[in-house]
C-alpha cells in the first residue's frame, strides 16, 4: 500500500507527463475494445436480420420417394417423437394467377401447415393463420401478407374477401405482416403471396395422395439448426431404407451455414483487429518503460536514500513496478470510458440502421489483463534498474 501511495503521489506530480505517457495505452484499449466490440455486435446484428429472414429452418427436398413417400402422418411422428425437432410442415409452391375482381396479378401459392407460422416466426396482423381443422376439412381459406392485400384487393382490412386461384375460390383469413423482412418475399419477386391449407393445394395441383416433397423442420428450445438437420438426415435414411448420406434421393440445406460464415468472418476479424490493437498497446508499453527510465534517472538520490536507511532490493523494485502497472491501468481504464463513449455514439448514429454497438466484457477483461502484462513487462526494466543501484553511487548522482 505504501508503494501504491508513492506511485500515485509520483503520477500526480508530473500529471501532463502521466497523461501523454498513458496516451498509448489510451489509444491501444480504445483499438481493441471498440473494434472488437463493434465487429461482435455487428455480427449479431446481422445475424439476428439473416434469422428473420428464415434462418430458424431446416428445408429438405425429396427428389426420389424409391415407393416409400413422405406423408404428413411422417412430419407429425417426427415431430412427436424427435425432441429436436420443435415443428415440421409441408412447404409445397405453386405458381398461379391469383384474381379479386377486375385485378389479377401472377401469384406463389405455399401449402402448409399451421406449424409453418411458428418455424418461420411469421406475425399476423389481423384475423388467424391456419388451423388444424382447415387441413383436416381441406378449407379453402388463406393467409396473404399484407402488401398482397394492399396490391390486389387495395386495402389490408380485407378479412372475408375471396381471391381466385387457378380458379378456385379462397377465404382470406389472416394478414400477415413485415413481408418485406421474409425469405419468401425475397424469393417471389414481383409475384403476390398466399397460404393455404396443404390438403387443399394438392387438391389445386390435382395430387391429392402425391407424397411430400419438400417441407420445412425447425429447431426445439436448446438445440441448433445443426442438430436438427443431422437428425433428419437419420431419421429418412430410416425412412428410405439407405444408409447413403449423399443425399442422392434427398437434399437437407439450412441457414445455418450464414451463422456458420458469419462466425468464422467475425473471429478473423476479431483475431486481425485485435493483433493491430495489441501492436498500439506494445507501443504504448514501449512508451511507459522509456518514462519510467526517466523517472529512475530523476529519482537516483532519492533511491540512493532509501537504500542508504535500509530499503532493500526488492522495496526498490517493487515500488517502480506498482508505478508502471498503475500508468498502465489508469491508462486502461480512460480507454474503456472512452470506448464506451464512442460506441455509444456510433449506436446513435447507426440507430436507423437498428445496428447497437454495446461494450463487451470479455473484451473489456482482455483488455485490463492485457495492461496489467504490459505494466509488469515494461516496467520490469525500470524497476530492476533502480533495484540494481548502489546506495553510494546513487548518492554522488549530480552531485
Amino acid at each position: 500500500m505504501t508503494s501504491l501511495r508513492m506511485a500515485l503521489r509520483s503520477i500526480g506530480a508530473n500529471k501532463l507527463r502521466a497523461v501523454l505517457t498513458m496516451l498509448g495505452i489510451i489509444i491501444g484499449v480504445i483499438a481493441l475494445v471498440v473494434l472488437v466490440s463493434m465487429v461482435d455486435s455487428a455480427t449479431s446484428s446481422i445475424t439476428a436480420e439473416v434469422t428473420a429472414l428464415g434462418n430458424s429452418q431446416v428445408n429438405v427436398y425429396v427428389f426420389e420417394d424409391k415407393g416409400r413417400a413422405v406423408k404428413l402422418k411422417d412430419l407429425q411422428k417426427w415431430v412427436d417423437n424427435e425432441p429436436c425437432i420443435a415443428a415440421a410442415s409441408p412447404g409445397v409452391e405453386y405458381n398461379t394467377t391469383g384474381k379479386h375482381g377486375v385485378k389479377n396479378a401472377p401469384f406463389i401459392v405455399y401449402g402448409v401447415t399451421q406449424d409453418v407460422y411458428k418455424i418461420q416466426s411469421m406475425q399476423l396482423m389481423q384475423g388467424r393463420f391456419l388451423a388444424a381443422s382447415d387441413l383436416e376439412n381441406s378449407s379453402r381459406v388463406c393467409v396473404v401478407p399484407e402488401k398482397t392485400a394492399k396490391d390486389l384487393i387495395g386495402y389490408t382490412d380485407c378479412l372475408g374477401e375471396e381471391i381466385s386461384l387457378d380458379g378456385l375460390h379462397f377465404r382470406i383469413v389472416g394478414i400477415l405482416k413485415d413481408e418485406q423482412e421474409s425469405m419468401a418475399s425475397l424469393m417471389a419477386g414481383n409475384r403476390k403471396i398466399a397460404y393455404i391449407p396443404y390438403t387443399s393445394m394438392m387438391r389445386l395441383t390435382k395430387e391429392n395422395g402425391a407424397g411430400i416433397r419438400n417441407f420445412y423442420i425447425g429447431a426445439a428450445e436448446g438445440y441448433s439448426l445443426k442438430d436438427a438437420e443431422d437428425r433428419m438426415n437419420e431419421l429418412l435414411q430410416e425412412h428410405f431404407k439407405t444408409d447413403n448420406s449423399s443425399y442422392d434421393n434427398y437434399y437437407i440445406s439450412s441457414e445455418n451455414y450464414i451463422e456458420e460464415a458469419m462466425g468464422r468472418i467475425s473471429g478473423f476479424l476479431n483475431i486481425l483487429l485485435g493483433g493491430i490493437a495489441a501492436i498500439s498497446l506494445i507501443v504504448g508499453g514501449i512508451g511507459i518503460m522509456n518514462i519510467m527510465l526517466v523517472t529512475v534517472t530523476e529519482r537516483t538520490r532519492e533511491i540512493g536514500i532509501r537504500k542508504a536507511i535500509g530499503a532493500s532490493r526488492r522495496t526498490i523494485l517493487v515500488q517502480f513496478l506498482i508505478e508502471a502497472v498503475v500508468l498502465c491501468m489508469l491508462g486502461c481504464a480512460l480507454g474503456i470510458f472512452a470506448s464506451w463513449g464512442l460506441l455509444q455514439i456510433a449506436s446513435a448514429i447507426t440507430a436507423s440502421a437498428s445496428i447497437s454497438f454495446h461494450l463487451q466484457g470479455k473484451v473489456v477483461f482482455l483488455s485490463v489483463l492485457f495492461c496489467f502484462m504490459i505494466g509488469v513487462i515494461f516496467g520490469l526494466y525500470p524497476a530492476n534498474k533502480a533495484a540494481k543501484m548502489k546506495p553510494i553511487d546513487a548518492l554522488h548522482y549530480g552531485g
